[in-house]
């Protein structure tokens, strides 16, 4: 590995009350390159952030540590210890004691940022990140470069407004860790063309009233091998999707054509216009007919 500039670190970035109503908060942001058989952590590390690579740390903030060269460990109180490598982005929760140190044979590149907040708070809650998963795998991704060093740049000018701005990096990061986690996870899988196959014959057989049990056939899959994946990749359960689409289909026809709520309700897939008309209802909050009005922009009178 050649030598080349080592590091950038940007710290105690201050954030006001009004910083914080915004729902995130940034407190770090930088790079580093860890040359082959160099000690862990650098002289250079910020000392507010150093840590013994014997004895670990608590950090009292989350922080997205992303590895774009070399390979190295990662442990945590509720992770095993795992190795980790170029293109892996790994999540450190605050209060979660944690250590991690590259391979002395290769070094690495990391960037980092570390930030606060009821946003990621809330994602931690609903389980979209999880401390028993805190390393993804995400590839390399020039755009997931490209948001850090727009951070780097951000947090060296500071000007009026930069937390806000930050907190909008942070949201696409933590949008990017989850989503290519979740479709490299797949892909390793190579199940991505059945569920994709899957999808649209959903899409195409809604009057035809096609089967989750007749799709798992079709694509070459059991059924609950089928559901479960197709849960994990969608979010809906495969009977859910399906229904979504109907309600999908149903608004589109309600806004842009003159059929009746009955022709509708046919047209989507439904056999009861009464419990098409029902299930609406509870969905959206409001009768097809009201919906109709809505969208081409007549005054709709409050439901009871």
């Amino acid at each position: 590995m050649q030598k080349k500039d080592s590091s950038i670190h940007i710290r105690y970035l201050l954030a006001n009350e009004l910083d914080a109503l915004w729902g995130l908060t940034v407190n770090t942001v930088g790079y580093q390159i860890v040359q082959e058989g160099e000690n862990y952590p650098p002289n250079n590390h910020p000392t507010r952030y150093l840590f013994s690579a014997q004895k670990g740390r608590i950090l009292e903030e989350y922080q997205l540590v992303y590895i774009v060269e070399g390979r190295g460990n990662f442990v945590s109180t509720d992770h095993r210890q795992s190795e980790v490598k170029e293109g892996n982005m790994f999540i450190l929760f605050p209060g979660e004691w944690h250590n991690y140190n590259p391979n002395r044979n290769t070094g690495w590149t990391e960037y980092w940022i570390g930030f606060k907040g009821r946003i990621i708070d809330y994602q931690l809650e609903n389980g979209f990140f999880k401390k028993t998963k805190p390393v993804l795998n995400i590839g390399i991704q020039d755009e997931v470069v490209q948001l850090y060093k727009r951070a780097i740049e951000i947090s060296q000018k500071q000007n009026a407004g930069f937390q806000q701005m930050l907190a909008g990096i942070v949201n696409q990061l933590l949008g990017y860790a989850y989503s290519l986690d979740k479709h490299l996870s797949f892909e390793n899988l190579e199940v991505t063309n059945q569920i994709n196959k899957a999808k649209i014959l959903m899409s195409e057989n809604l009057q035809a009233k096609i089967t989750p049990e007749e799709i798992a056939r079709n694509i070459n899959m059991s059924y609950s091998w089928f559901r479960h994946l197709f849960k994990q990749y969608t979010g809906f359960a495969p009977n859910q999707y399906i229904l979504e689409l109907k309600i999908q289909k149903c608004k589109e026809l309600l806004t842009n054509t003159h059929l009746s709520i009955k022709e509708i309700a046919y047209e989507s897939g439904f056999d009861n216009p009464e419990y098409f008309s029902r299930i609406f209802k509870t969905k959206e909050h409001i009768t097809p007919l009201a919906y109709r009005r809505l969208t081409r922009g007549y005054a709709v009178k409050p439901q009871n």
